[in-house]
């Protein structure tokens, strides 16, 4: 008697991995927008975050390859350690904070990115079912990484009727979740957020402090705050953490750092969680966590990556060197959302207060309807729940109009 079944099962994954999509869906548009270039036609392609120059060519700074040519090879061949380089992490504590007292009450790990931090953030501080929060526009990779780890996502009207950062909706969904779940992991990604290019201004971080401390003492709660594209904010926008800071004497506060949009090494992969609390027990078994986390999944990061961005952040003439290069993209960056804003405002586009950052989101109807329509003509952008997103940071100053003119008929479209 044949002890196996006559028919094969259609497929050895387990189940629920067995329907996965294969490409992430902003890839898969850029990759049409590339066929459709490569086949001769006249495509403006503003999917994915990347800082272009206006020929289209990847913007980079000269201080970063001076950099990694910096390091000896040996070094770099070595296995990094596991929570990454002393250095690095101190290096990284500091770019954040300097050296006031929330940098002493500080940990630290390297990530593979700042999409490693945020991995390690949901696996530590959520248990398996429970969902982070986060705002109703949000980075589709968040639901991938909570849904991979088992994880879910849950989320508030992001903008109140005068445009502003919702409060009101943020404290309801947060008291919703800590009745259902008992605990609370809120991710905010600001300034320059990602996709609709708004930042809190002091008075919006001033009122999340105030809500979350008023719950720290009912329930676990940790803030996240993806800290990706602040480099290319408003001026004032880098004082933040100066409006929140109390926090770390309730909760743990944690940021997600990065060097792909800081230092335009999208592919380095090198960030870092930083974690800061006031009890140094507790550090240190965040600490520990957040390191087992590091070799369950990538086991050590990119050595030649973290021993670079070392010498970019400690080495005084080339961390002055890389401000300048950096200073260079956020001009050509601020230049093409003054173009937009500009034109956009005039013919009634509708979108959050956008002042820096790779990304704006204009609203419309239906996001999916604008997209199709502005593919017809050859305007790539993301299509969202009542918005598109819009790259402008690779959109040349030159090429503002067409986009503006493709989004007002894409909003036509869908009404």
């Amino acid at each position: 008697m044949n002890p196996f079944p006559s028919t094969a099962p259609e497929s050895s994954l387990i189940p629920e991995n067995a329907q996965r999509p294969g490409d992430d869906p902003i890839f898969s548009l850029h990759a049409e927008a590339q066929r459709r270039a490569a086949a001769g036609e006249d495509i403006l392609n503003l999917t994915v975050g990347a800082l272009t120059e206006d020929d289209g060519s990847l913007a980079v700074m000269p201080s970063v390859r001076e950099a990694l040519g910096r390091v000896p090879f040996e070094r770099a061949a070595a296995y990094a350690p596991i929570a990454g380089d002393a250095p690095f992490l101190k290096a990284v504590v500091a770019d954040l904070y300097g050296t006031g007292e929330l940098a002493r009450r500080s940990v630290a790990v390297a990530t593979a990115g700042g999409t490693g931090a945020l991995h390690h953030a949901i696996v530590n501080f959520l248990e398996p079912g429970q969902a982070l929060l986060t705002t109703s526009y949000f980075w589709g990779p968040y639901a991938i990484l909570a849904d991979h780890s088992r994880r879910r996502i849950e989320t508030f009207e992001m903008f109140d009727d005068s445009g502003g950062f919702h409060l009101a909706a943020f404290e309801q969904a947060l008291d919703r979740q800590l009745e259902a779940q008992g605990r609370a992991l809120v991710v905010l990604n600001s300034p320059c957020h990602n996709p609709t290019g708004y930042a809190l201004d002091e008075d919006e971080w001033r009122a999340v402090a105030r809500i979350l401390r008023a719950r720290a003492g009912a329930a676990p709660i940790a803030l996240l705050i993806d800290n990706a594209y602040a480099k290319f904010g408003p001026p004032d926008s880098q004082d933040w953490y100066h409006w929140i800071e109390d926090l770390a004497d309730h909760i743990p506060l944690l940021v997600a750092w990065t060097v792909s949009k800081s230092f335009a090494q999208y592919g380095a992969r090198v960030g870092a969680l930083v974690v800061s609390h006031s009890d140094e027990a507790e550090r240190k078994r965040i600490f520990n966590a957040l390191s087992y986390s590091c070799r369950g999944t990538w086991s050590n990061c990119n050595h030649l990556g973290l021993l670079a961005i070392t010498e970019l952040l400690t080495d005084d003439e080339l961390r002055r060197r890389s401000e300048e290069d950096r200073a260079r993209l956020k001009a050509l960056l601020a230049e093409r959302v003054a173009a937009f804003n500009a034109q956009a405002e005039p013919l009634g586009l509708r979108y959050p207060r956008y002042e820096g950052g790779f990304f704006v989101a204009v609203f419309t109807p239906d996001g999916a309807r604008t997209a199709a329509r502005m593919r017809e003509l050859g305007v790539f952008v993301v299509p969202l729940r009542g918005a598109v997103r819009v790259a402008l940071c690779c959109t040349p100053v030159a090429a503002v109009p067409r986009l503006v003119e493709a989004l007002v008929e894409g909003v036509r479209a869908a009404q």
